[in-house]
């Protein structure tokens, strides 16, 4: 189970694992907690026999505020397949990882960036067959808008498995530029 931490204020920052959640409950870090699901984790014994123990909620909140201006999730193929669900944003069928590709809306040759809002994940049929044209010059119009995802919709693509207390959270923070479901 990820636990996932945010800030003070609710930002969320990162998926923490157990044990780096229980070195901020250990070093009173932890000023917030939501969920009802806890992990519990157990140390060792005091000299009445009685063993420690540590609840950790799915979600903290931890002292400190994210010292980013602005928040650039970062780009990986997997994050951008899954943003656009496995969906070849040409032709709309889903595929297998292995035949999906990353697609520049403006291609490079044309002076096109890596950049989440030029980037869609194309089949390798349409991807070939678009070439470097743009999706007007293929006729080949885009079924969705490619954008990046806040802070709240870039924890949700890099986890695969999310509590109900995580997903209510993570996804009250939803653009409406998809509709996604854990």
């Amino acid at each position: 189970m990820k636990i996932l931490q945010l800030t003070q204020s609710g930002q969320p920052q990162r998926w923490l694992n157990r044990q780096a959640a229980a070195s901020l409950y250990a070093s009173d870090r932890v000023i917030w907690e939501l969920g009802s699901a806890t992990s519990t984790m157990f140390g060792g014994f005091d000299r009445s026999g009685k063993q420690s123990r540590l609840d950790i909620a799915p979600i903290i909140a931890c002292s400190g505020e994210l010292k980013r201006k602005r928040f650039v999730p970062a780009l990986s193929n997997r994050l951008l397949f899954r943003r656009d669900d496995d969906r070849c944003l040409y032709c709309g069928y889903q595929h297998p990882y292995s035949e999906l590709t990353r697609d520049h809306v403006l291609p490079k040759a044309q002076g096109g960036l890596d950049r989440w809002e030029n980037l869609v994940t194309a089949c390798r049929a349409c991807n070939h067959h678009k070439g470097n044209r743009t999706p007007e010059q293929a006729n080949m119009p885009l079924l969705a808008v490619p954008f990046a995802p806040n802070p709240f919709e870039f924890l949700f693509l890099d986890n695969r498995n999310i509590l109900a207390d995580q997903m209510e959270y993570l996804s009250s923070s939803f653009s409406s530029k998809r509709n996604w479901a854990a």
